[in-house]
């Protein structure tokens, strides 16, 4: 317990998803055991906890879309659906002792950095808790994202967003509107289309979508998966592999997608014969520059004779009737959100006071930005996972997690080398160096020139979300912790006649290496 009745823990970690709760394992396998996982919900899960509308389920394989150190020899299909993958992660959290960690109803309303005591405070909804370290695995994809659309707020039927489905209410012979053709969309439309009675799609920009090779896996292969790892090692290698081989063509030679377009042009032609719906259903920008979709049953459910494909965006609402940008009106029972997250613009951003006495919302102002996408500069022993420039277009983002917590280790081995109450801030001049050098390989990807404007882009144009390369040269660069790319704060100094100074005593790592 902290002077002032907090409770004090070496790490506090914020969110119990994939990311938190791989930080909390890595934690205890390094020996950390003094350690609190704050979660706002009452339960483990994260986006899989909270995504739970019809038909939801993982566009990446399930034997890559799952931890290294916890595999799971029983998945159930290629890409398993929602309900198994927020099952795994309530074993993970038993298989590792997890839950004496767990605070659920903990929502985190803020986080104050102590310059004195070199702890950050933080003020949640079960109290007050302070800490050495906090990571922060709050996820892009945990505050739904609905559009100030005129109107809505006198719609008199039923609206929710697809992360916050509403299965009390019965869309069985209901005009239905779905807004939004992105990830969520292409699965809830062809689950809902044979019970609702009318369903409009708004689609502002037409996805690429490509089959999806889903298939369940059989009892012989579970078997030998469980048997023989090194089966399922393989698996994973090789669904890796394949996903790294690719990278090139989107990071560097986007020319190269050309043939796959062919292929999803294809995909459609299959299912779509009216030519006017093939082409309002045509992108007009390089496949790859959103993220590419899979689904078999998309543009199948789109041919209905129940469905309405309305392709511009939705302007305003006159009481139950929808009207797009084009003028064209539907009426609607119900609205379906399908639009997204706060991806650039981080809520939990908005509630952390850093060093310097602002938010880091105000720190990203101008657009996210964090050296080797988990340190902000003026935000010491403050570490994101998923943060700035870590998303991927076609691989398992596990794999981003995996390598950021390799580095969060590394960040808590080089505290404890150089002693008790120490605080690192990374330097401004390494986080504008690690930026540049982004920006610069972002310059020639498919995400920057494909045509688009995507969820990638944040409020200035400017790609804060995407890594413009391979997982394997993420892990080289997130290995282990630069000390010269540090600042270290050590206590502000005791006066003789007096109370401490003001301020922590900063120096730089590498004047502490030279001087021991």
């Amino acid at each position: 317990m902290a002077d002032d009745g907090r409770r004090h823990v070496r790490v506090a970690v914020i969110g119990s998803g994939f990311g938190g709760l791989g930080a909390a394992v890595r934690l205890r396998r390094a020996g950390i055991t003094d350690f609190v996982v704050l979660e706002r919900a009452d339960s483990v899960g994260g986006t899989w906890r909270d995504n739970s509308y019809p038909g939801c389920a993982c566009d990446v394989p399930s034997h890559l879309y799952s931890f290294s150190f916890a595999p799971n020899p029983q998945w159930p299909r290629n890409f398993s659906g929602q309900p198994h993958i927020r099952a795994y992660l309530e074993r993970v959290t038993d298989t590792f002792g997890l839950r004496p960690h767990l605070r659920f109803s903990a929502e985190v309303r803020q986080l104050r950095w102590n310059e004195t005591e070199l702890w950050w405070e933080i003020d949640t909804a079960q109290g007050a808790y302070t800490a050495d370290v906090v990571v922060s695995a709050t996820g892009p994809l945990s505050d739904p994202q609905i559009p100030d659309i005129p109107g809505l707020a006198d719609f008199p039927g039923k609206v929710f967003h697809s992360a916050r489905w509403d299965h009390d209410y019965d869309l069985r012979g209901k005009r239905v509107a779905m807004v939004g053709t992105g990830a969520s969309a292409i699965q809830i439309v062809p689950a809902i289309q044979p019970r609702v009675g009318r369903l409009t799609v708004f689609q502002r920009t037409p996805p690429w979508v490509m089959p999806r090779a889903d298939r369940p896996i059989s009892s012989v292969e579970r078997w030998l998966h469980t048997r023989v790892p090194a089966t399922r090692q393989l698996r994973r290698q090789l669904l890796w592999g394949i996903r790294e081989l690719q990278v090139s063509a989107f990071t560097k030679r986007p020319g190269e997608l050309g043939i796959v377009e062919r292929l999803a042009k294809s995909h459609m032609h299959k299912a779509i014969k009216d030519p006017a719906l093939r082409a309002r259903l045509t992108p007009s920008y390089r496949i790859g520059c959103k993220r590419i979709l899979l689904s078999n049953t998309w543009y199948p459910a789109l041919a209905e004779p129940n469905v309405d494909v309305v392709t511009s965006g939705l302007r305003e609402i006159r009481g139950n009737v929808l009207v797009a940008s084009d003028g064209s009106e539907a009426e609607a029972d119900a609205i379906v959100f399908g639009t997204g997250f706060h991806v650039t613009d981080m809520p939990i951003a908005e509630r952390v006071i850093g060093a310097r006495g602002t938010t880091l919302a105000e720190a990203w102002k101008d657009g996210m930005e964090a050296l080797r996408g988990s340190s902000a500069a003026g935000f010491p022993n403050f570490l994101t996972i998923i943060g700035p420039n870590t998303g991927l277009g076609n691989s398992s983002m596990i794999l981003m997690i995996e390598s950021q917590l390799n580095y969060l280790v590394d960040y808590l081995r080089q505290l404890d080398l150089l002693g008790d109450r120490i605080a690192l801030d990374a330097r401004q001049s390494a986080v504008d160096a690690w930026t540049r050098t982004i920006q610069q390989r972002m310059a020639r990807t498919v995400w920057n020139t494909g045509g688009c404007d995507s969820w990638y882009l944040d409020a200035n144009g400017r790609n804060t979300t995407a890594w413009p390369g391979t997982t394997a040269e993420f892990r080289r660069e997130t290995r282990q912790v630069d000390l010269a790319e540090y600042e270290v704060i050590r206590p502000p100094r005791s006066r003789p006649d007096g109370p401490p100074a003001p301020a922590a005593a900063r120096t730089t790592a590498q004047t502490e290496e030279v001087a021991a």
